[in-house]
């Protein structure tokens, strides 16, 4: 299920994420979507952006810090999606 981010700070370019069991999908505000797994990231680097995108706060600056091109997949969102 997509959600939409909280984005508690108000600066983030994140708007939606979809956790599943080993990846989590970032939605950006122009559209793009970034799919990162265990296998192009790291288990506990998963882990971490599953908490963070939960919590609404900080998701954005950890991608740019420690997983920005470690993405599986980049795609573009559906036009109906949050």
């Amino acid at each position: 299920m997509v959600c939409r981010y909280r984005n508690l700070g108000g600066n983030s370019g994140v708007r939606t994420y979809e956790i599943t069991v080993e990846s989590i999908a970032v939605g950006f505000h122009d559209g793009s979507v970034y799919d990162y797994t265990y296998q192009s990231a790291g288990a506990h680097n998963i882990e971490h952006m599953k908490v963070l995108a939960e919590r609404g706060r900080g998701l954005s600056a950890f991608i740019n810090e420690r997983v920005k091109f470690r993405y599986a997949t980049k795609r573009r969102a559906f036009a109906d999606s949050l």
